[in-house]
């Protein structure tokens, strides 16, 4: 039985390690116009974002306390909220500023409630 879960982890580490590969080594797909005069800066801010929710995640997973899970799933929000900022500004569609709207108001009710949660009260306190 371990000898089964020890081979599903495995082939779990596998799958998302050739599709964060595929997502690091191509270049995101028609993102970006090519006649923008500051696409070097918007694909730099992409990646820098995407490496961020990288370290986001390890913290997520490593962190030796839950308040520490709680603060980088807040940073991981806010990092949600500037990729849509980035595919609004670079698309130029307006509906992804809506969802990073959307996004914030969800991710700070969400907050909120994780830390009333981490404080041992009820929801009506």
């Amino acid at each position: 039985m371990r000898n089964k879960r020890r081979v599903t982890y495995i082939f779990g580490a596998i799958v998302i390690l050739v599709i964060l590969a595929k997502v690091l080594l191509s270049p995101p797909p028609i993102l970006f116009y090519q006649d923008m005069p500051f696409i070097g800066f918007l694909r730099r801010a992409f990646y820098i974002l995407l490496f961020s929710c990288l370290l986001c995640l390890y913290r997520i997973l490593r962190g030796p306390t839950s308040a520490d899970r709680a603060v980088t799933i807040d940073m991981l929000g806010i990092l949600i909220v500037g990729f849509c900022a980035i595919l609004g500004i670079s698309t130029g569609r307006s509906w992804y500023i809506d969802i990073a709207i959307a996004w914030a108001l969800q991710s700070f009710i969400a907050t909120l409630a994780l830390a009333k949660f981490l404080e041992g009260k009820s929801f009506d306190d």
